[in-house]
């Protein structure tokens, strides 16, 4: 059996600055909506298409110079690639701050979580 790869760490950059990032997790909402009829099966009989929401949240470490300003973030690019050859970047295309909070814990470095929602998602 042949050794498979995996995509590793990624990088985030946002307007070309990268960032240092802990964590980043994208949630993708397809914006179906289940629709319920009044029927003698006493089921639903299928769905309506809805709008995409792209929603990402970020774990950054806090530097003590050059820190972005978070709650100004309006129309960014993120782009998350792997950090090996070959590997497809993921862009978000018109991203906006939506909550920005602060985390501080005596074993690790200073945190600041981020939620964002993007307009839409490009893989390049």
């Amino acid at each position: 059996m042949a050794l498979q790869e995996y995509a590793g760490a990624i990088v985030l950059e946002v307007d070309g600055k990268e960032v240092e990032v802990v964590d980043v997790s994208a949630t993708i909402k397809t914006g179906r909506k289940l629709v319920k009829t009044m029927n003698k099966t006493g089921r639903a009989k299928g769905f309506a298409r809805g709008i995409s929401e792209y929603e990402l949240s970020l774990t950054v470490v806090i530097p003590l110079s050059g820190d972005l300003d978070w709650l100004a973030v309006e129309g960014a690019k993120l782009t998350v690639y792997p950090n090996s050859p070959g590997g497809q970047r993921e862009s978000y295309v018109d991203c906006f701050t939506t909550e920005v909070s602060d985390k501080y814990t005596v074993d690790n470095e200073a945190r600041r979580d981020v939620k964002m929602n993007s307009l839409r998602k490009v893989t390049e």
